[in-house]
């Protein structure tokens, strides 16, 4: 057990326990309402997908062979591992209906070895009919959403070209409590025009709100994304971090934290090819092992 926070391993193992579980990315062809027009386009500004999406997941494959891809992948070093079908690519509840969503998830969770999913989403793409499916999914296997706050600030949420508001994301995390569903903050630390207090202060919002987990990351400054050609322009500011100065944050994050929200991770890393700034050329465990030992 980690002593200074609840970490992923923790977390699974409350959910699942004796169990040793993989997530495996899918990419089930979904696209964004700030990306096909219905509230804007372009996506988020520093999104590349492909800056994070596995080798194994192809929207051309169906969402049953890419999870097989993924079995096999991991299978080769852990053969008795089990999985959590883990819809991440852009907004996993937008633009098909509730019906045919909550097949989509039924055939995933159907496959064997899958023992739950996780949904990555926007807070203003979970209908209340879309919670009440995935409340009965639910009782059959545990369903993980993962909702894309970013940040407290609607200012930012606007220059990100989110459009969506933080009232949106309490709105969310709240109807999904209500059902019982399992949910987790998406935030990023380093947007634009924002400081280390902002982001404090972010975490400190996120903690009042009945969720089970926060995922952060520093903001990564990546290669074919609207965020370089604005920053290249000096149309935006960004003060990239330096290492040291992101894990001191990081001190601060974990001690605000209590440890009934899990903390499942610090850092972005996507291939190293894809990134301007900041270059740290790390893993996630190895930021972990240097947060592990500023926190001792």
């Amino acid at each position: 057990m980690n002593p200074y926070y609840k970490d992923f391993s923790e977390y699974m193992g409350e959910i699942f326990p004796g169990v040793k579980v993989q997530k495996l990315s899918i990419d089930a062809g979904f696209t964004c309402p700030n990306r096909d027009g219905s509230i804007g386009t372009g996506g988020c500004i520093y999104c590349n997908n492909a800056s994070f999406t596995p080798g194994y997941c192809s929207p051309k494959d169906s969402v049953e062979t890419q999870i097989l891809k993924g079995k096999e992948f991991f299978r080769k070093k852990y053969p008795e591992m089990k999985y959590l079908a883990y819809f991440q690519s852009y907004t996993n509840t937008f633009g098909k209906s509730v019906k045919i969503l909550e097949e989509m998830y039924r055939n995933a969770i159907e496959i064997e070895d899958v023992v739950g999913i996780i949904i990555g989403t926007r807070p203003d793409c979970i209908p209340d009919d879309l919670v009440g499916a995935l409340s009965e999914i639910n009782k059959e296997k545990p369903v993980i959403v993962e909702i894309g706050a970013e940040t407290s600030k609607d200012e930012t949420l606007h220059l990100i070209n989110r459009n969506h508001t933080w009232n949106d994301v309490e709105d969310a995390t709240k109807r999904l409590n209500d059902q019982g569903i399992r949910t987790g903050l998406h935030l990023i630390a380093g947007l634009p025009g924002e400081n280390n207090e902002d982001v404090l202060a972010s975490v400190r919002k996120a903690c009042l709100l009945p969720i089970d987990s926060i995922k952060m990351h520093q903001l990564q400054v990546v290669k074919g994304t609207p965020l370089l050609s604005k920053w290249e322009k000096g149309e935006i500011d960004v003060v990239p971090f330096s290492l040291k100065d992101y894990l001191d944050l990081c001190v601060r994050i974990v001690k605000m934290i209590p440890r009934n929200i899990c903390i499942e991770r610090f850092l972005a890393s996507s291939p190293p090819e894809m990134v301007v700034s900041p270059k740290w050329g790390l893993k996630n465990y190895q930021f972990t092992n240097l947060l592990m030992n500023e926190l001792r």
